[in-house]
């Protein structure tokens, strides 16, 4: 085999190597986010992955967790995540990272009037612009990102289990774009449901 010949095979190699590596694409973060800022969101995704899956691979532990049995119980897959352990993590990220995803609203809490801040969607941050962008070619992200740019707030009908377990297309677990929007989705949704439990839990109607 010539010289000429090999140096071609060599790089063919490459390139087919290379296309492997990225196979999900990075293009949308890198135009949205500074690098800190992408680092930062990489650490999101981490702590997340940790505290709802230990070690085990992301995608196998979400197929393999009985969501039924969590919801049956009022629960969601984010709820073994510990709020205060969150609250400390929030301080290991960039303020402007965190601006640019969460912001705090004052909500009033009834019967008592009680006012409290809950965390929110930035409906206007690079975030959100993440979204959609990742959304030009992933249908079911923009019709997210178009209900959080609507609405101002993370909801919890608005991403399913039932949805991501069966739109592989849409919701592939191994894409660090979607682990990381999930990411952002289900610490939301552990706040919201935390942040002010209290309140929450003392005007519920007494049932006897």
């Amino acid at each position: 085999m010539n010289k000429t010949l090999l140096h071609t095979i060599l790089l063919l190699f490459l390139l087919w190597f290379s296309s492997c590596k990225t196979q999900y694409s990075n293009a949308e973060l890198n135009a949205n986010f500074t690098t800190e800022e992408i680092s930062d969101l990489k650490q999101i995704t981490d702590f997340f992955k940790t505290e709802t899956c230990g070690n085990m691979d992301f995608e196998k532990c979400y197929k393999k967790t009985n969501h039924d049995s969590l919801q049956a119980e009022g629960k969601g897959f984010w709820s073994q995540i510990d709020f205060e352990k969150q609250k400390e993590f929030y301080k290991r990220i960039s303020p402007s990272t965190f601006d640019e995803i969460w912001m705090y609203c004052e909500s009033t809490y009834y019967p008592s009037e009680t006012k409290a801040d809950d965390i929110c969607a930035v409906a206007t941050g690079n975030y959100q612009k993440y979204l959609a962008d990742f959304g030009k070619s992933n249908p079911r992200i923009a019709k997210y990102a178009e209900r959080i740019k609507a609405s101002g707030d993370f909801g919890g009908f608005d991403i399913q289990y039932g949805n991501v377990l069966t739109d592989e297309k849409n919701f592939d677990l191994d894409d660090p774009n979607i682990q990381l929007i999930l990411a952002v989705h289900y610490l939301s949704m552990n706040d919201q449901e935390k942040r002010n439990a209290e309140l929450i839990e003392r005007n519920l109607p007494n049932i006897e």
